[in-house]
């Protein structure tokens, strides 16, 4: 498959997920009572299919969930001059959340109903810019481990040609959620 055939598929994916998210719940926060009982996985499988709704950052850092699985989660931005840093180069906290959102979302796919998480630690290494032509990239999160107190996992943060751009490790701290009152 060539670049433009894999961003034509990226692009028809992009425009499928929006188009049932924008009809569904929208962007937003799930009340507790929308999610009590729902595994990580099922939650963010919901989320995919807009009956819960995403999280606001999506709209403001022009990024959006693509795929969920067991393990797994795939996001796809699109870099634009919004953007930029001060040198007029796409700002490497953009690269950071869409890799921690890959990362996160990943670890949030292994959590049993009633189980929580949070970012205890996030190593990015910024390994080539994101050019003025790049049109979209993918973060794709996997878990490495998840246990009952610590979950890791890995991203890579590439372009529809397969160039690496940046690739990420997490360690997210596992915890007890509170019950809803």
């Amino acid at each position: 498959m060539s670049m433009n055939d894999t961003l034509e598929t990226w692009m028809a994916q992009e425009r499928e997920v929006a188009a049932r998210l924008e009809a569904g719940a929208g962007a937003g926060v799930a009340r507790p009572e929308q999610v009590a009982g729902m595994t990580g996985l099922e939650m963010m499988q919901a989320m995919l299919r807009g009956d819960l709704p995403y999280a606001p950052i999506a709209q403001t850092l022009d990024f959006q969930l693509i795929e969920v699985e067991a393990g797994r989660a795939v996001f796809q931005g699109a870099p634009q001059p919004r953007h930029f840093n001060p040198m007029g180069g796409i700002h490497g906290g953009w690269y950071a959340t869409l890799l921690d959102s890959a990362l996160g979302c990943a670890v949030h796919t292994m959590m049993p109903a009633g189980r929580g998480y949070t970012t205890a630690e996030l190593g990015v290494n910024l390994v080539k810019a994101i050019g003025p032509k790049v049109q979209r990239v993918r973060a794709e999160g996997q878990v490495l481990h998840c246990g009952r107190q610590l979950a890791t996992a890995q991203a890579r943060l590439y372009g529809a040609d397969g160039t690496l751009y940046a690739h990420a490790t997490t360690t997210c701290l596992v915890f007890e959620l509170r019950r809803p009152d």
